[in-house]
């Protein structure tokens, strides 16, 4: 039977070449679609998820609450809470400290070469305490987990870390120097861990290590919370967290004493962490995006099974005889609906090997066009996915075409009197092809909004010129030796300013704090963010002086800048009237004059607004340089500010970056958002004109009469295209309507998120109306115009 059923597919399939090569096309770039969506999740779901105790980890992170009202948001926690948390509180199992480094010189001297190897790591290095590896899963390859950190000058490597600083040696016992300050012993090797963690660490450094690379740091002190600390911890029961979170107030008032008004520690959940997009700039993915992504991969797989049964429908009449003869000839219902689900099996399994062939073909391109790291693995989730989703297909889109081609009655199917709705309820399709085209208007809709801000933000005058400059790092801040980098920089034509400083004007991280103005008894009630630079700094990053002058070159603070939104925030209106007044600021024991204004700059992304701000000379914090470049021999110039600084500083390791290129990291997560939504506009519209076209198609059949007729009485191609077209361009401009205010009001929430953001236009909706409309237009006239140029003798011979 089954063979009989595959022969009369196989034979039917092929007849109708072009219906079966539409629906395998329109099934296949849903599938692919729909697949590459899951795989999206599933990636972020699945983040962290491989710890055993996933469900009780939670990190500790903090709250700043100011006099003023407002709130600040920082994932990190003091250092001497994690032994407070394991000896102090029952329901907690282990709690560990983990303090990633942001600047690590590793040398390694090789038998076979005179110098050291270095590397210099930015991010997977870390002084971490044991109990962490009680709380988040390492595999151990060597090594004990409970000692191998326990003393200091101990480091702990992946797999492929060692690897990469040993080659095929046995790393165990071997030793690596740190930030040249420290010799350490390799004492334990780990498994890689899982490409889904947000603790993608590769060098664990002992915790009393950090004695030696950083002297000055107290591990006992509780005020010292940096934005690399974090602490994480394992309870006994998930639902103590709770209870945790209601200790925090009796702790903070022990630790802080009144400045504890100003904290609170929350216990987060180890499965918001990596949507914690609020403690994190940039980078980061917000849930929402994932339960939106997860709608569209919806629609794009049901559009193509409602595609599906528009095509199939439009074949009903035409397969009409065929149900007739074989009903006369004894095939039950039952038989009939099997044949029709059988032939919608052979082509959603040809579209589903087609969509996997798809998808691994256009994974890498995927993956390197929104920087993620997705891989088509078959796991269970994937394989259920895949087999739910082919379950759900055969279901939609055979169910119905076999139900309404199997129930036509034989005797009319042969006389050729079957009423014009047999083929199916045209209104619910019309309705169908309605909502396909409102959700395609708002993806559209979408892409040029999201489009629009990026290119905003990208744009936008930040307050300072971020073109042409150079970043490099400074190993340290001497004085002479700074100055000898800047001078023999200047020596090249093509270097135009230098500058050094604790941050660019804009940067990931910003200090501030608390300050006094004149003779005022008390610390205003918000902070002012600083930026410490020396005196080139308004020069090199283009910087505006609006009122007073420039700070004087000094190692130590003598007077400060303020910017317009300092003068805002106080009420002075007039910049002159701030010049002379007298600033105390905790980096200072005693006031400083304010000698000048500068104009307004961005501190960080455009998702803030622009705080008050303070810029001030003060060498120990100088670790960066910020060279400005002309823009021409970009090569040549390179290598020239390499050469000048490898002399200054022979051990270390050069590295650089463009300011810009820094910057444009504020704004991952919106260009991936604004990549995901081109892609997948462009899958949805695909899917939608494959829809239009077969629903053309039927109606085409349907009013094959008609048009034989009109053509007969004088009617031109222009006409007969202008009354197919018409039907459905109504439907389009139906959704174009439905679809605005979705769009304007989904879109509005998004840009909430911005304090510097576009204004919504009239213009966006009426370019994303016409795109669609065009779009369907073309869509249609392919189908009207060969219909309106059929010979009228033809249609009308063939009723």
């Amino acid at each position: 039977m089954i063979q009989n059923y595959a022969k009369i597919a196989l034979r039917t399939l092929r007849s109708q070449r072009s219906y079966t090569l539409l629906n395998v096309v329109g099934l296949t770039v849903g599938m692919a679609g729909g697949l590459l969506i899951f795989l999206f999740i599933h990636y972020h779901l699945s983040t962290d998820r491989h710890h055993a105790k996933f469900d009780r980890i939670f990190r500790v992170v903090t709250d700043l609450h100011l006099e003023d009202g407002s709130v600040e948001y920082y994932p990190e926690a003091p250092l001497p809470m994690a032994q407070k948390l394991r000896t102090a509180y029952a329901p907690v199992e282990q709690a560990a400290y983990l303090k990633m480094i942001r600047e690590l010189t590793v040398s390694i001297q090789r038998s076979d070469q005179t110098t050291p190897v270095r590397f210099l790591e930015h991010k997977s290095t870390a002084f971490v305490e044991p109990e962490l590896f009680g709380i988040l899963d390492y595999q151990w390859v060597r090594g004990n987990p409970k000692t191998a950190l326990r003393e200091p000058n101990s480091v702990v490597l992946t797999e492929s870390w060692a690897r990469r600083y040993f080659g095929n040696a046995d790393p165990m016992g071997q030793t690596l120097n740190l930030n040249h300050r420290a010799d350490a012993t390799v004492t334990g090797i780990l498994a890689d861990p899982p490409k889904t963690t947000d603790t993608d660490i590769n060098l664990f450094v002992s915790l009393p290590t950090i004695g030696q690379l950083d002297p000055g740091y107290d591990r006992q002190d509780w005020g010292n919370i940096n934005s690399t600390d974090r602490i994480f911890v394992a309870l006994k029961s998930p639902e103590s967290g709770a209870e945790m979170e209601a200790a925090m107030p009796a702790l903070l008032k022990t630790q802080f004493g009144k400045m504890a008004r100003f904290y609170r520690f929350h216990f987060q959940p180890l499965a918001d962490v990596h949507f914690d997009v609020k403690r994190i700039v940039g980078g980061a993915v917000r849930s929402s995006l994932l339960w939106s992504l997860g709608l569209v991969g919806l629609f794009l797989v049901l559009t193509a099974c409602i595609n599906f049964v528009n095509l199939a429908t439009a074949q009903a009449i035409r397969r009409s005889k065929e149900v007739g003869i074989r009903k006369t000839l004894g095939s039950t219902r039952g038989q009939l609906v099997r044949q029709f689900l059988f032939e919608t099996v052979l082509i959603v399994v040809a579209a589903a090997i087609l969509a996997l062939l798809l998808v691994l073909v256009t994974l890498p391109l995927f993956n390197q066009w929104l920087s993620s790291q997705l891989a088509l693995q078959l796991d269970w989730p994937t394989i259920g996915f895949v087999v739910l989703l082919f379950g759900s297909i055969v279901g939609l889109a055979g169910g119905y075409p076999a139900a309404v081609l199997s129930g036509f009655s034989p005797w009319a199917a042969l006389k050729g009197s079957l009423p014009a709705r047999a083929g199916g309820n045209y209104s619910l399709r019309q309705g169908l092809i309605v909502v396909q085209f409102v959700v395609c208007q708002a993806l559209i809709v979408g892409a040029m909004v999201v489009a629009t801000q990026v290119r905003y933000m990208r744009e936008a005058d930040l307050g300072f010129n971020k073109d042409n400059v150079v970043m490099v790092a400074l190993p340290d801040n001497q004085k002479n030796r700074l100055e000898t980098l800047r001078n023999e920089l200047l020596q090249y034509p093509e270097i135009k300013s230098v500058s050094v400083s604790r941050d660019p004007p804009s940067g990931r991280l910003l200090y501030g704090g608390s300050f006094k103005l004149d003779n005022k008894a008390d610390w205003e009630a918000y902070p002012i963010r600083e930026r410490i630079a020396d005196a080139n700094y308004l020069n090199t990053y283009g910087l505006r002086l609006v009122a007073g002058r420039n700070i004087i070159q000094s190692d130590t603070i003598q007077e400060y800048l303020v910017n317009e939104a300092f003068l805002q925030k106080i009420g002075v209106r007039n910049p002159q009237q701030i010049l002379g007044r007298k600033l105390h600021y905790h980096l200072s024991k005693v006031p400083l004059p304010i000698v000048g204004v500068v104009k307004d700059f961005h501190q960080r992304s455009l998702h803030e607004q622009i705080g008050p701000c303070l810029i001030a000379s003060y060498a120990p914090f100088f670790r960066q340089a910020g060279i400005r470049v002309s823009g021409q021999n970009s090569e040549q110039t390179l290598d020239q500010i390499r050469k000048t600084w490898e002399q200054l500083f022979p051990n270390e390791v050069f590295e650089y970056s463009y300011l810009d290129e820094q910057l444009a990291k504020f704004y991952e997560t919106e260009s991936l958002v604004f990549r995901l939504v081109n892609i997948f506009a462009g899958i949805a519209i695909l899917i939608c004109c494959l829809g239009l076209y077969g629903l053309v198609s039927y109606a085409v059949v349907q009013r094959r009469k008609e048009i034989g007729v009109r053509k007969v009485l004088g009617a031109s191609v222009a006409s007969i295209v202008s009354l197919l077209s018409g039907d459905f361009l109504k439907l389009v401009l139906l959704a174009i309507v439905v679809a605005s205010p979705i769009a304007w009001w989904a879109m509005n929430q998004w840009l909430q998120d911005f304090a510097y953001r576009i204004d919504l236009s009239w213009w966006m909706f009426a370019l994303a109306g016409v795109l669609a409309t065009g779009i369907a237009f073309l869509t249609v006239s392919l189908q009207s115009v060969k219909a309106a140029r059929v010979n009228p003798v033809k249609s009308l011979r063939s009723e």
